[in-house]
């Protein structure tokens, strides 16, 4: 596909104000090639914030690192932690809690701030736009690429090049607006309820989630404890189901989210460039948060729905 960058372009209206009204396509746009592995915008943007964020929390929210007389900003920390652990860990349960802690805030803290990552200025708004002559034949082949599609003016026609297809490849997006950032994390999140769930109540304990009678042989008659076996045995194979598309029901609604507030901002800016989206990025602020803490609570819960029953075993046994 033969495409020229024309420029590059920087929108100042928009550089100057939280972006988003310029991720137009779902697919990611590849910057530059290492080692003839893509790198595209959204992982460029997962680099920049992740090592930003890092160096914020290590320098500036700790001062070089956690100290006994605490500062502002390892107060405000801790305070996050401990506000976070107090949900997290009657879910999951004690002895999971303890190692699942570092998965746990690490997925809360880099959701969101990729969630965050699409309101800063600059992001989605500087990049380079590519042009390229086409002929009609390949006016579908582009545009299934994301390029806007025009008729060229007669006088600059040449060689049946009829039209001129052009796309803004903005330098960052927002990492969730591309769906295989969602999508890996929530393969984390599943591998590591797998992993969890198998350390600290083993595979008997899942098979008896999956494939057990739950019916309480003392308080059911022979007949119906014994008859009840093979409906929960079937009932077993959707739970299985239930736990192989929890990555994509996971990675969906972050996504959509992120997408949907992606170009919730890019119609208000179409509206009016300023004033009129400001409520829109404050409610985005509050989705993201939201969308951290969902993402965050929903691995809890997977993870805590069988190693959270063991303890209480455990409790009731000692």
């Amino acid at each position: 596909m033969p495409v020229k960058t024309d420029r590059i372009l920087i929108y100042l209206a928009a550089a100057l104000m939280p972006s988003g009204a310029f991720a137009e396509s779902v697919k990611p746009d590849v910057l530059f090639e290492i080692c003839s592995i893509p790198i595209t915008n959204s992982m460029l943007t997962t680099w920049v914030f992740v090592i930003a964020g890092i160096l914020f929390v290590r320098f500036v929210l700790l001062r070089g690192g956690p100290k006994k007389i605490p500062s502002t900003g390892q107060l405000v920390m801790e305070s996050i932690i401990d506000s976070l652990g107090g949900i997290l860990e009657p879910i999951i349960g004690k002895r999971a809690y303890k190692n699942a802690i570092g998965l746990l805030f690490g997925l809360f803290f880099f959701v969101l701030f990729m969630n965050w990552s699409g309101l800063l200025p600059g992001v989605g708004s500087i990049g380079r736009e590519q042009i390229a002559l086409i002929a009609p034949a390949e006016a579908q082949e582009y545009k299934e690429q994301g390029f806007a599609v025009s008729d060229l003016p007669k006088d600059e026609i040449k060689d049946g090049k009829t039209l001129k297809a052009e796309k803004f490849v903005p330098f960052i997006r927002p990492a969730n607006s591309d769906y295989n950032t969602p999508f890996a994390l929530a393969m984390v999140s599943f591998l590591a309820w797998f992993y969890f769930v198998f350390r600290y109540a083993g595979p008997k304990a899942l098979y008896n989630d999956w494939f057990g009678n739950k019916a309480d042989k003392a308080d059911t008659p022979a007949l119906i404890y014994y008859l009840l076996f093979p409906i929960f045995f079937a009932v077993g194979f959707v739970e299985i189901i239930s736990a192989a598309i929890r990555p994509v029901s996971l990675s969906c609604r972050l996504f959509g989210n992120v997408f949907g507030g992606e170009m919730l901002l890019e119609s208000m800016y179409g509206i009016y460039a300023y004033i009129l989206p400001l409520p829109f990025c404050f409610l985005e602020l509050l989705v993201g948060l939201v969308q951290a803490f969902i993402f965050t609570l929903l691995t809890a819960v997977y993870i805590g729905l069988l190693t959270a029953h063991e303890d209480s075993h455990l409790e009731t046994k000692s």
